[in-house]
């Protein structure tokens, strides 16, 4: 007869409390149905072992066998994508264009239907529904197209890349459809020896292993493979790969260990065969001593909680490693096995093991019961429901099995409670009337809707169900015209605009149209008075924006432009920021002068006052209004505006502005130099003239190198045509196409006289001649030097003409010039002109220190280049110093016997001027002069301002903003003395011209400052009142509601005495001195208020205080707020449980007391029913609340029944053999060193851990 081990069933339960359900269950012993009692492998299943090098996991053995998971055939499972991971970003393009694409086309694939919403932080909620197959297609497809794929890079001999492509590409393809990744391998043609993967992670590691091996199959003399266990594999690599790249930086070899999900046991080495000897001998180091010191133990870890004890990227496995140098190994996601096996040194074993389950339990699964039918309610229309709770908690993964009564939600323990909790009211709230819903399916074209249950439940709900009828019945949808240019403003950058509008109007459902549909017309959807409010609210937002997009241009000189921006875009951020504008200039390259300026009128012309303000300071600039009939104008301005341009060019650049159409203004601006602006005027008006009158117009046929020529310098040609015929010319623009026409516009006699004129001309001109010059040879050079641009230019201006000097080496002064005989003469009297300046050029010498040589010569030499365009001069900047006294230095004669040469024994003048302060200009001797007197106005001088020291600091600004800011908009340098000098003097360096302007900007500055100065003197009054310290609470408010709008409404502060103050009933009012009567009137008004109040006791039963105090205090408040008193319950503990306290004004007391004695009668008869019903249900008997004897728990075979066995039998009262969570366990020797106890977790006996 076998031996039989009994445990007690209490000592059982109390070693199984707070462990997961087992998977098993056992019956107990002792029932008399039972006569005989189960064997130990019985009740104790052993674990299923996995054979050593198979590919494929063993099935379970043993009882465990007869176990298989039931699964629904339709499932629901919902994932988060972060902001970050997501390819799709457009947020004004939710749920349409190519992410909506993609999804419908997963849904045709794979037959699973998929919902999509947004969370808070921007990321993705998917919902994905169907069957167990068709949910992982979906959720693969959605990882591969809706998330980003990470990519990484391979390098191997570019000889190899042949032998991955394989044979017509086949070894490639079968390797991207094994791995699941898009792998790219260079053309022939390109050097480059890197492989693009693209894909998963896992896939990644699996496509750069085969990779590897397939190079390394092709370089069989530096290739050694090592046949290592797979279970030594992670010692070798190290945490984080840290040991094997350690061994690869040492030794200079490659070396590629397969990666866990590959089940492979060869480790394979490449480099150098010295060094490959190396590292393989370190990598057997390795593999032996682990192999000698380790050992393993496997313990069980539910399945579902295996992906926590791997962390994100498999860091957690990682940290294991590298704290406790014991390896963790996890079987394979598609294996059904729970067995995790722990290998390392025996006395690392035990904190492994703690760590291993705290990272197991760091996670948590909790179930929801709840009827399937209301699964679909819970979920909610389009996943609205379940969307608020998983875009709180992203983190929960929630699931839904149909036709299981219960919701399984998954994530870290406290967003698991927080979840649990929010899934069981919304649970609750759906199950209150105890009813079934049935809506039938847009299919079935029914109006009938089918609710089952509790007759007064089915009541309740059918009310409900036709009020929320008849509110559908209210709603309605309205059309809304808004500028599809307004769209996206009123959607937002990132639709932050849109979600504002949507959550003040939650009712109201808003759609815009498709962008590629160029619509204007938003629909909106939802109840009548609610549409109305968002249609308003959305016409007025649309009015606003209309208003801030108003427009104007305003012509600018192009030389202002600068001015107008100023230093670092002083000026132009100070005028949008004080105008509240947004200004576009042109391009420095374009030759548009138009200045656009956008936002409210009123403000787009306050900025346009304040550059025209700028341009006519700088300039001696002035406004002419002529009045022409509006008929006129664009007949004037003619043909993309050709007339109008060629009297601007014509008046030195004049902006002419034209009233815009249709506004019947006669009134035309003319601005510009006042003599140019007279002479504009008078064109404008002698053509409008001609209009009025009988226009004639012709036109002329010339080649576009004959244009400068027919001009003439100035315009000097055709202003004597025009003055002699009366006749306007106007020649083609760049921008036009038919460069060779020039239109002739007058009277009919005017224009053919000018044609006569003109065609006399172009006729002279292409009568070509060829004459010769005489040049003296020095002066070639200054003739074809630059790519010969002076040549260049004569040809331009002088129709085309050809200049040829002699070849470089011909010693000749002969010059030929071919073309137009008038061509050629104007050509030649220009460089005769050319020669008289050369001859008359001389050089002068300008003083001016050198430590000014880089403020005169401006950002870029810009300010040198404006004055020799002006002047026509050359300027020549001398070396810096250090660099002349190092040229100096190396021509200097050796010394001799400690002496130099005769020549050098004098010393210098200290009066001469230094080398490096010697300007050198180049010019005619008049042009020179005004050079350089230009030159020494652009030397910066400096004066000095008395300022008040304590003023400094305001001046500086924080950091440095205020004196930045005043040296950008004054271009001077503004130097404030150290605070330790204690000196009121500032120090003002520029130009001349600057430097008025910024003393008088720090004067109104200081002046800014000083009365600031006075105002804080003035705010700082204080003014002290005495209240009674009671009153305090009162004067302050709910959470400083009053006293916050007494500070608000008299601009004052007030502080309260602190606890440990003496004066506990003083009141401090600090601020402007009528100000603080203001606010102590208020307070004593307040005061008054308090004093007049009464407070009375009443008894009210303490079993209707929760409810008169209602769910967080709301009706209490609502009841003080309606008779405006106080009301205060008795605390916990008080002597006298139903005395409440009334304060407030005696009336109002009355009234509440009255209304809090009503509430408790109509409460207590509900409090006594109930205490009625209470006494007529059974209670309890004695018999069945008394613990039954338990027989205890009967095993058969047990080991330690065994005949010779070492073994006894477990005690069940032993702490020791039986730990529980956080219980403490006596330290006990073991092979695994001792034990750890950190978390609350004990280890459990292995024949028990199937049963766990």
């Amino acid at each position: 007869m076998s031996s039989v081990a009994v445990l007690t069933q209490e000592s059982f339960d109390e070693h199984r409390s707070g462990l997961a359900q087992p998977a098993v269950r056992v019956a107990a012993i002792g029932s008399e149905e039972e006569s005989d009692p189960p064997t130990y492998k019985d009740a104790f299943p052993p674990l299923p072992e996995k054979a050593v090098g198979s590919e494929t996991p063993s099935e379970p053995v043993g009882a465990w066998s007869k176990i298989r998971p039931i699964k629904s055939s339709v499932i629901t499972q919902v994932f988060h994508v972060p902001l970050e991971e997501r390819r799709y970003k457009d947020m004004a393009q939710f749920g349409e264009g190519e992410q909506a694409k993609i999804c419908l086309d997963i849904m045709q694939k794979t037959g699973a239907q998929l919902e999509l919403s947004l969370a808070k932080d921007q990321g993705l909620s998917i919902m994905v529904s169907g069957k167990l197959d068709s949910v992982m297609k979906a959720r693969k497809e959605i990882v591969t197209r809706l998330q980003t794929q990470a990519s990484a890079s391979i390098a191997i001999p570019k000889e190899h890349h042949r032998f991955v492509i394989g044979k017509s590409g086949d070894k490639l393809q079968d390797l991207e459809l094994k791995t699941a990744t898009k792998i790219q391998v260079p053309r022939p043609d390109d050097a480059s020896n890197q492989i693009k993967i693209t894909g998963t992670k896992e896939g990644i590691e699996k496509a750069r292993h085969e990779i590897l091996l397939i190079s390394a199959e092709q370089d069989k003399r530096a290739v050694e493979r090592l046949e290592v266990e797979k279970a030594f594999h992670p010692f070798i690599a190290g945490p984080y790969n840290k040991t094997v790249n350690d061994i690869m930086h040492e030794t200079g070899t490659r070396i590629n260990i397969p990666p866990p999900s590959v089940n492979k046991t060869e480790i394979v080495c490449m480099g150098e065969k010295d060094q490959l000897a190396q590292a393989v001998v370190r990598i057997r180091q390795i593999y032996e001593e682990k192999k000698k010191k380790t050992t393993s133990i496997a313990v069980e870890v539910r399945k579902s909680q295996h992906k926590y004890v791997i962390g994100p990227k498999g860091n957690s496995l990682q940290e294991i490693l590298e704290r406790t140098g014991v390896s963790v190994e996890i079987p394979p996601s598609d294996s059904s096995s729970e067995t995790v096996i722990l290998r390392g040194e025996p006395e690392k074993l035990g904190q492994a093991l703690t760590e291993v389950y705290a990272k197991a339990n760091s996670f948590t699964v909790a179930t929801v019961s709840a009827p399937s039918w209301l699964h679909r309610f819970i979920i909610g229309k389009k996943g609205q429901n379940l969307a608020k709770i998983t875009q709180q908690i992203p983190k929960v993964h929630i699931e839904f099995t149909e036709g299981e009564d219960k919701i399984s939600l998954e994530g870290p323990t406290e967003d698991v409670t927080v979840a649990q909790q929010q899934m069981e009211a919304l649970v609750s709230d759906l199950e209150q009337y105890k009813v079934s819903v049935r809506i039938p399916q847009d299919s079935e074209k029914s109006s009938q809707i089918r609710i089952e249950g509790d007759p007064q439940g089915v009541q309740q709900a059918k009310k409900e169900l036709l009020e929320l009828a008849q509110r559908m019945e209210n709603e309605r949808t309205k059309d809304l015209i808004i500028e599809q240019r307004f769209h996206r403003t009123i959607i937002g950058q990132k639709g932050e605009r849109i979600r504002e509008i949507r959550e003040k109007f939650p009712d109201v459902i808003i759609n815009f149209p498709d962008p590629t549909t160029k619509s204007d017309i938003v629909q909106l959807r939802g109840p009548k008075n609610e549409v109305e409010k968002c249609t308003k609210y959305l016409q007025k937002m649309v009015s606003e924006m209309v208003e801030n997009s108003y427009s104007i241009s305003v012509p600018i000189f192009k030389q202002f432009h600068k001015n107008i921006i100023g230093k670092g875009g002083a000026n132009i951020k100070k005028i949008r920021e004080e105008c509240n504008t947004k200004i576009d200039l042109p391009a420095e390259n374009s030759n548009s002068e138009m200045i656009v300026i956008t936002g409210k009128k009123s403000n787009c012309e306050a900025a346009r006052d304040r550059i025209l303000a700028i341009q006519k300071e700088l300039a001696n600039i002035t406004e002419m209004e002529v009045s022409i009939p509006s008929k006129l104008h664009n007949s004037l301005i003619g043909a993309k505006g050709r007339f109008i341009r060629s009297i601007m060019e014509e008046c030195g650049g004049v902006h002419i502005h034209f009233p815009s159409e249709g506004s019947g203004s006669d009134t035309v601006t003319i601005r510009g130099p006042a003599q140019d602006v007279e002479r504009a005027k008078k064109q404008l008006l002698q053509l409008a003239e001609e209009k009025q009158t009988k226009s004639f117009t012709a036109e002329l046929q010339a080649k576009p190198e004959y244009h400068k020529f027919l001009i003439g310098k100035g315009g000097g040609n055709i202003r004597k045509v025009r003055d002699q015929t009366g006749a306007r010319i106007i020649f083609p623009t760049a921008e036009d196409k038919d460069q060779q026409l020039i239109t002739i516009v007058g009277t009919e006699e005017a224009v053919k006289d000018a044609q006569k004129e003109l065609e006399s001309l172009i006729k002279s001109l292409d009568n070509i001649v060829e004459d010769t010059m005489s040049v003296d040879p020095k002066h070639h050079r200054h003739f074809v030097i630059r790519r010969g641009q002076v040549l260049r230019d004569i040809a331009e201006e002088y129709g085309g003409v050809t200049v040829s000097f002699p070849r470089s080496g011909v010693q000749s002064d002969r010059v030929t010039l071919k073309g137009a005989k008038e061509c050629v003469e104007a050509a030649k009297k220009r460089i005769q002109d050319i020669i008289e300046d050369l001859e008359a050029q001389i050089t002068m010498e300008c003083m001016i220190p050198q430590r000014f040589h880089r403020s005169i010569m401006g950002p870029k030499g810009s300010r040198i280049q404006q004055i020799t365009r002006e002047h026509g001069v050359q300027i020549k900047f001398p070396d810096r110093e250090e660099n002349l006294q190092a040229a100096t230095n190396a021509e200097s004669p050796a010394q001799e016997n400690g002496e130099e040469g005769a020549e050098n024994k004098i010393a210098a003048d200290p009066g001469s001027p230094k080398k490096c302060d010697i300007i050198v200009i180049s010019g005619r001797k008049e042009r020179c002069e005004a050079a350089c007197e230009a030159l020494k106005a652009l030397v910066p001088v400096s004066i000095e301002v008395d300022v008040p020291y304590d003023l400094h600091r305001y001046i500086i600004g924080q950091k440095g903003a205020g004196i930045r800011k005043m040296m950008d908009e004054f271009e001077v340098n503004i130097q404030v003395p150290a605070p330790e000098l204690q000196c009121d003097i500032i120090t003002i360096t520029g130009l001349s011209s600057n430097l008025d302007r910024a003393k008088g900007g720090l004067l109104e500055r200081v002046k800014e400052l000083q009365a600031e100065q006075e105002d804080r003197a003035l705010r700082s009054f204080k003014l002290v009142i005495s209240v009674d310290p009671k009153y305090h609470p009162k004067i302050i408010g709910r959470k400083g509601a009053v006293i916050s709008q007494i500070r608000t409404e008299h601009d004052v502060n007030i502080q309260f005495p602190d606890k440990n103050d003496e004066n506990q009933d003083q009141i401090t009012i600090t601020g402007y001195e009528r100000n603080t009567e203001a606010a102590k009137e208020a307070i004593m008004q307040i005061v008054g208020d308090l004093e007049q109040m009464v407070s009375e006791d009443i008894t009210l039963d303490h079993r209707v205080h929760a409810r008169i105090i209602g769910g967080r205090g709301k009706a209490i408040r609502k009841i003080m707020d309606e008779f405006k008193v106080d009301i205060r319950f008795p605390q916990s503990g008080a002597p006298d449980p139903n005395l409440v306290t009334v304060m407030g004004k005696p009336e109002d007391v009355d009234e509440a007391i009255d209304h809090l004695l009503n509430l408790e009668e109509e409460y207590m008869s509900d409090v006594v029913e109930n205490e009625v019903m209470q006494s007529y249900m059974k209670p309890p008997s004695q018999d069945e609340n008394k613990p039954q004897p338990s027989k205890g728990f009967v095993v058969r075979d047990a080991p330690w029944a065994a005949g010779g066995s070492n073994e006894k039998a477990p005690d069940m009262t032993s702490s020791e053999d039986f730990p529980s969570f956080g219980a403490p366990v006596a330290h006990k020797t073991s092979p695994w060193g001792p034990k750890r106890h950190g978390g609350g977790k004990g280890l459990m006996p292995a024949d028990m851990s199937a049963s766990c």
